[in-house]
């Protein structure tokens, strides 16, 4: 037997993830606890990660590494590191996870040096892998859920495991963690509290979106904590550190009604605020009072995914059928009545036809979200450029894919800035795209953006708010966003923050 003698769980640096619990090698951690030597690395709390994972595989015989690597900046330490640590310790064992590793497997197991990928939950796959690498049995491999590795030159995928029930999974290693990162340093300061903790409660999403990465990890299936697990969880945090805040970092926190009224109802008396990721067709069955109550427990901001007002488009994103642009609407101003804060995030750019068409398209969904401002002028406007995700099988994949776009198919061409730009939804690579496209959305998101403050920066107060919605009241009513660079350089001087790249979090 081939004893593992170290494991490493590694969380690479993100830049809008710096204050946030790593709550994935978190509960990885819980699965392996008591039972395999490990210790965390957070990459957004070390001056230098590289040498202190050296550190800690150093004069090891059979170490193993594994990491969440998601899109974009975790790339820039996740590539390097693994191939610089894999090729001074032969007998490191690499191991990925997260949405990239899974939905880039085959250039990931191509590079060399990611042994394995863990696509979906890790709770049973990663310490039944640990076990079999023990025994050395490429038998006992095969039978791992959730797996994907080379042999033979082949790619491999083993079953895909149900959902595990997430109430018993073992309590989350925080004190663990606290040994290195002292939990205080993850709780900071949002424009929902002063201590916001961040926090995970449930796996995958129900939905078949195709344009998000979620859907080819998890299939349409949803499993979440009960509400006491939640409940006692956020009262130890309160109780022990202060907390006045949390972020639910979920897919789709609101997928249960019954769960998220369970716990509205046993957290009014905590005085914290919070905020959750949701679908508009869904939370728009909750009654006035369900979110009445959810209100009152503190819920400030729901993240919802708007997309477009086109219900054609909608129908192509797999979104269509239930949510609609006037139900997205009327969700917006039904929230404004209730006094929830909505954020939509919209995906302009998706393939439709000529160039011409393309920009119509553009055109349309820049007037939708005017009038959604116009019913609520505090809906939060997260613009996101699309950029595929490879949905096998899915209509909008097949048509990127006739109209000339690939992936790269060398893991370190990921790390080009451009590929950075592509993950981050903000510049991508796509064909259909010109720099007239991509200038017009730019330019309209500054307008937007300087007329309508983020409420989510709270730097951003009285006079400097004012100032910036005088300097762009013009270009708004009329409708000009062309070279809109006095706005730009009154954003860059007062360091505009998006919370889609920077998160919530303060400097």
């Amino acid at each position: 037997m081939n004893r593992i003698d170290k494991v490493v769980l590694f969380n690479p640096r993100s830049a809008d993830a710096k204050h946030r619990i790593p709550n994935s090698i978190v509960q990885v951690g819980g699965s392996i606890d008591g039972k395999f030597d490990y210790t965390f690395i957070d990459g957004n709390l070390e001056a230098e990660p590289l040498s202190r994972l050296k550190e800690l595989l150093e004069n090891r015989e059979n170490p193993v590494l594994g990491m969440t690597v998601m899109p974009g900046p975790q790339l820039k330490e996740a590539i390097p590191f693994s191939k610089e640590l894999k090729s001074i310790y032969p007998n490191l064992t690499v191991i990925w996870g997260g949405y990239f590793a899974a939905n880039q497997h085959k250039s990931v197991l191509n590079s060399g040096f990611v042994d394995y990928v863990i696509s979906g939950p890790a709770d049973e796959a990663f310490p039944k892998l640990l076990t079999a690498l023990e025994r050395e049995s490429s038998e006992e491999i095969s039978t791992i859920p959730n797996l994907i590795y080379k042999a033979e030159d082949k790619f491999i995928t083993t079953r895909k495991e149900a959902l595990p029930d997430m109430d018993n999974l073992p309590d989350f290693p925080y004190t663990k963690l606290n040994e290195r990162y002292p939990l205080k340093n993850y709780l900071a300061k949002t424009f929902m509290g002063t201590k916001t903790l961040s926090y995970h409660s449930s796996f995958g999403c129900p939905f078949t979106c195709s344009f998000c990465a979620v859907v080819p990890i998890y299939n349409a299936r949803w499993k979440g904590l009960k509400p006491e697990r939640m409940v006692k969880d956020v009262r130890w945090f309160k109780e022990q550190y202060g907390i006045d805040a949390v972020e639910f970092h979920d897919n789709n926190f609101f997928t249960s009604r019954k769960r998220v009224v369970e716990f509205a109802k046993e957290v009014l008396d905590f005085n914290i605020a919070w905020w959750g990721e949701g679908r508009i067709d869904t939370i728009n069955k909750y009654s006035d009072e369900d979110l009445e109550l959810m209100k009152n427990a503190g819920l400030k901001m729901i993240f919802l995914g708007a997309e477009t007002g086109n219900d054609e488009v909608l129908k192509q994103m797999d979104k269509g059928g239930t949510q609609t642009g006037q139900q997205i609407k009327e969700f917006a101003g039904r929230l404004g009545r209730i006094g929830i804060i909505p954020e939509y995030s919209f995906v302009l750019g998706l393939p439709g036809g000529n160039e011409a068409q393309v920009y119509k398209q553009i055109k349309e969904d820049i007037n939708f979200i005017r009038e959604i401002k116009r019913i609520n002028p505090d809906t939060e406007i997260i613009i996101y450029v699309y950029s595929p995700v490879p949905t096998e099988g899915s209509e909008l994949y097949e048509e990127i894919q006739a109209q000339g776009f690939h992936f790269p198919t060398e893991l370190e061409d990921w790390l080009s800035p451009a590929w950075e730009r592509f993950d981050l939804r903000k510049n991508p690579l796509t064909p259909w795209l010109s720099a007239k496209h991509i200038n017009r959305i730019k330019n309209f998101e500054t307008v937007l953006n300087a007329y309508y403050p983020t409420k989510t920066d709270f730097k951003i107060r009285g006079w400097k708010k004012g100032l910036l919605k005088v300097l762009s009241f013009w270009r708004y009513h009329l409708k000009f966003y062309a070279f809109p660079y006095e706005l730009k350089l009154v954003q860059k001087i007062w360091k505009y923050r998006q919370p889609e790249e920077q998160g919530f979090y303060a400097e």
